[in-house]
């Protein structure tokens, strides 16, 4: 399945929702579902920064592919943050920089964040890309 396909996938799961609540309590139950990362990579070096929440990505990459766990002490945080972990894990690292998660918005994921927890979803976003970044250039 391709970035784009996954995108689309992860947008009909969540436009049925059309009340903001319900959204966030699907997103809330995707945290749930996805595992904790283990405490050795819960430090400083995974931590985003800008996020009120304690939130951590944790990169691997692996045949020429990133993957992207994450975890959070705050449910909201770890399930918006899981989704582009999901979205950008298994993929090239070109195909990582150019898609943008425009589709949270379309959704109507980022309207209803507060300011604080949007500044953690753009760090995450930053990290994924940074690291993807630094996998194409050792990658060469």
């Amino acid at each position: 399945m391709s970035i784009e396909e996954k995108r689309d996938q992860l947008v009909e799961e969540l436009v049925p929702f059309e009340d903001h609540l319900d959204r966030f309590a699907y997103v809330i139950d995707r945290a749930k579902d996805a595992p904790s990362l283990e405490d050795e990579y819960k430090i400083e070096t995974f931590l985003i920064k800008g996020c009120i929440s304690q939130l951590w990505i944790f990169p691997k990459f692996e045949n020429g592919k990133c993957f992207f766990r994450a975890d959070s002490d705050a449910s909201i945080t770890k399930g918006t943050a899981t989704l582009l972990c999901e979205l950008y894990s298994g993929e090239p690292p070109g195909d990582i920089i150019r898609l943008e998660p425009d589709f949270l918005s379309e959704v109507g994921i980022t309207q209803h964040l507060s300011p604080n927890r949007r500044n953690g979803l753009t760090g995450v976003r930053e990290k994924i890309k940074s690291y993807a970044q630094h996998c194409l250039d050792i990658d060469k």
